[in-house]
């Protein structure tokens, strides 16, 4: 049995990753426009970028990314931060998104400023 971590006050099965505390932005908030980011997405990608741990990922493998994302609202869907969530790590490690093979998620309800996601990056072949 895999211990559970305490985050916003609900004990929740883990992801064995990285958490990053910052409310998750929503491909809503993050597009002015067809191709235009918002000031919101810019000052979100420029704190992710500076808060993301330093990863070394091959641009040759497949790859299985899991994700849980931490809301404080119920109402928030649950695949709204995933683009944007995905560009930046893409950005940061130099992998291509036409490698992502699986992809999962979990939503949880969180305390307000108890916000973010915790995320893990896996060779899908080692998985």
């Amino acid at each position: 049995m895999s211990k559970r971590k305490k985050i916003g006050g609900k004990n929740i099965k883990p992801v064995d990753g990285y958490t990053v505390y910052v409310k998750p932005l929503s491909v809503n908030a993050a597009w002015l426009g067809r191709k235009r980011k918002s000031g919101q997405y810019r000052e979100y990608e420029k704190v992710m970028l500076e808060k993301l741990p330093p990863l070394q990922i091959s641009k040759k493998i497949k790859l299985s990314i899991s994700m849980v994302v931490y809301y404080s609202n119920s109402r928030s869907d649950i695949d709204n931060f995933i683009k944007p969530f995905l560009d930046i790590l893409q950005m940061k490690y130099g992998f291509d998104d036409k490698q992502i093979y699986k992809l999962s998620v979990v939503k949880e309800i969180v305390a307000k400023g108890s916000e973010g996601i915790t995320f893990k990056i896996d060779n899908l072949e080692y998985t």
